[in-house]
């Protein structure tokens, strides 16, 4: 069953006098287009990859003929042609060449092309709900959502971690992108995610295919493997036993890569929690980093707490580091400072030019990460 059933309930639906119907498809046709409004204007209406369809969608996972519409006394019938990913409405997979009914904003994926049904009338229109675009936008994330997590449809990007005073690649930050159209930004998943309570699992997912698509990253020094960094979400933090339980299994499918995990500044409460965590971490041999560090507040007290392994420092403390006062350099150098005489790393985090680079190696960073360095790429 669809994590979002009902989503489409009847405050959406509209009701229509009995005269003749239009029926439309809202939707993409290819990856990265906006959403498109197509007429069903004949019957039976096809809907596939090959050139001569009706409705044609240029997505790798779409079947040449992958399904049809047509009228049958007014009401509108979908079939699936034998795909190979499968049709889905409402986020259910049809069974094939079994025709369906579908209704006002019913939710169809051709694949991974997902398509909003509408209905316009030349009878009188009735809204019963004012914000129906609203929730079936809402309710076409969730579907999206689901089919995400159900399918695993994410692609792991990796973004290089430079050592400075080499320039040298030594390592890289795991980062997600979704493959479904809406959710390709991590914002947009974790959006959709905190709307069903389930961001704990949608970071874990990331992290578990991102290591998966990992294996054949190389570090500049070929005796070396480039070590991982991967990210949390706040939500972890409410429970750290099952945070260690999901890295000991993350260290059992990559026993020998180094690991690092990040945990935002902001989600650092208690100190006697992050000591914990260290600990357990350096059990499983999986080191720990703090990230977006001076965001909010410089936490010394929580490294001196914790020791955490490394501590990545604000795209706000580096961006136009190199232009900015002395009296900036000179706060960002003595943070550095201090955090060294914690025997903590370094990493200077949205580096985009070589002044911002040469100034972050004047101050001190052992690590720099940006577009400067290497666009995060993909897998």
């Amino acid at each position: 069953m669809s994590i979002i059933e009902n989503a489409t309930s009847d405050s959406c639906q509209i009701k229509i006098a009995e005269k003749q119907n239009a029926w439309i498809l809202s939707g993409p046709t290819q990856n990265g287009e906006p959403i498109v409004e197509v007429h069903v204007d004949e019957h039976p209406f096809t809907i596939g990859r090959n050139s001569g369809l009706s409705l044609r969608l240029q997505f790798s996972t779409v079947s040449g003929h992958h399904a049809s519409l047509w009228l049958n006394q007014q009401k509108l019938m979908l079939k699936d042609e034998n795909s190979t990913n499968g049709t889905f409405l409402n986020g259910e997979r049809l069974e094939k060449e079994v025709p369906v009914q579908i209704g006002e904003e019913d939710l169809i994926h051709f694949a991974e092309a997902p398509f909003r049904v509408r209905c316009e009338s030349t009878g009188n229109l009735t809204p019963n709900c004012t914000v129906a675009k609203n929730v079936c936008d809402k309710a076409l994330a969730l579907v999206q959502f689901d089919r995400l997590m159900s399918e695993k449809l994410v692609k792991p990007h990796f973004q290089p971690i430079i050592q400075l005073d080499q320039g040298t690649t030594v390592g890289f930050e795991l980062l997600g992108r979704g493959r479904v159209f809406g959710l390709e930004l991590v914002a947009a998943m974790f959006k959709a995610a905190e709307q069903l309570s389930v961001e704990v699992e949608l970071s874990e997912m990331l992290r578990w295919e991102g290591t998966l698509a990992s294996e054949n990253l190389e570090s500049e020094n070929s005796d070396v493997s480039p070590t991982l960094f991967v990210n949390t979400h706040p939500r972890e933090m409410e429970n750290t036993a099952e945070l260690i339980r999901s890295m000991a299994k993350l260290r059992e499918l990559v026993p020998d890569t180094p690991l690092v995990l990040e945990i935002h500044e902001s989600s650092i409460t208690s100190p006697a929690q992050m000591r914990s965590i260290s600990s357990d971490l350096k059990n499983l041999d999986i080191a720990l980093a703090y990230d977006d560090f001076g965001a909010g507040q410089a936490r010394l007290a929580e490294l001196m707490e914790s020791s955490p392994d490394y501590v990545k420092f604000d795209i706000s403390l580096i961006r136009g580091i190199d232009s900015c006062d002395r009296q900036r350099q000179q706060m960002v150098e003595t943070l550095v400072t201090m955090v060294h005489d914690l025997e903590i790393r370094t990493l200077a985090e949205g580096v985009e030019t070589e002044a911002e680079a040469d100034t972050c190696r004047e101050l001190g960073f052992d690590l720099g990460q940006g577009y400067f360095y290497g666009r995060p790429f993909a897998r």
